[in-house]
């Protein structure tokens, strides 16, 4: 009997697609249903289930940022990654995008004919699973992608950030900046000396941020790639960042590791 984890955050889409996978695949069985991307991550890595369902809207983490964490923590040398299904609302540009990565996708609502190809893949694809996920960098590059910020038309890249300190506002240097790192609704912003707060979503700092001096090495950070001083390998399989001017590590998810593939 396979095992299944849907995260959907509305409760009568969640029972429908869980009604129509007990028609369609009798011997799946659902091993939880949850409603929020950090629940979803949390149940996975306790369940391990084979296949997830995972919501592309949904509070906090989105599917696909549920998805790249997910993976970040997954244990592969015990347990292949679980095969990627997306719930998503209609929309031509997301199904042209989930198509155009080879990512598995059905549409809400639940359309019985799309879900039996779907079901029928998944059969396909764990009747034949090797003991190791042997495409797991694929997948890793597929979300990469899919979470690459949209194209946007070109953009004056900032030299200034107002940035906050208590309830003054300070006018940092980008080129002061050593990384900036996302906190709740906030994002932090490191110097050699100093930490201000930006209201700014990380997201749409980017899009001010020259990506070349700038790397993103995790979901919530970016840090400036001249001042990496070393990157190590933990005993845990981590690699993890130091800086020249601080001492904290910063430590690079599995979706960024291809920055540094020299390890």
């Amino acid at each position: 009997m396979s095992t299944a984890l849907i995260a959907e955050d509305e409760p009568l889409l969640a029972a429908s697609l869980q009604a129509e996978l007990a028609r369609l695949w009798p011997d799946l069985r659902i091993v939880a249903s949850v409603g929020d991307g950090a629940s979803a991550v949390e149940q996975a890595l306790a369940l391990q289930p084979e296949v997830l369902f995972f919501d592309v809207r949904m509070p906090a983490l989105s599917g696909l940022e549920a998805a790249a964490e997910l993976a970040d923590r997954w244990d592969t040398a015990a347990r292949p990654f679980p095969a990627l299904v997306f719930v998503t609302a209609y929309d031509q540009y997301a199904v042209a995008a989930f198509e155009a990565q080879a990512l598995d996708y059905v549409l809400k609502p639940v359309q019985t004919a799309r879900l039996r190809k779907t079901v029928e893949k998944l059969q396909a694809a764990l009747a034949h699973r090797a003991p190791a996920s042997a495409d797991f960098d694929a997948t890793l590059a597929k979300l990469r992608s899919m979470l690459a910020p949209a194209a946007a038309p070109p953009v004056a890249r900032s030299t200034l950030l107002q940035a906050s300190v208590g309830n003054q506002i300070h006018m940092v240097p980008v080129a002061e900046v050593l990384y900036f790192e996302a906190a709740d609704k906030y994002v932090r912003v490191l110097t050699a000396e100093r930490e201000y707060l930006l209201r700014t979503p990380l997201k749409d700092l980017m899009a001010q941020l020259d990506p070349e001096q700038f790397w993103q090495v995790h979901r919530g950070t970016l840090v400036r790639a001249t001042a990496i001083d070393r990157v190590v390998r933990d005993e845990s399989g981590k690699l993890r960042l130091y800086l020249r001017q601080r001492a904290e590590t910063l430590v690079v998810s599995r979706l960024y590791a291809h920055l540094f593939k020299a390890l």
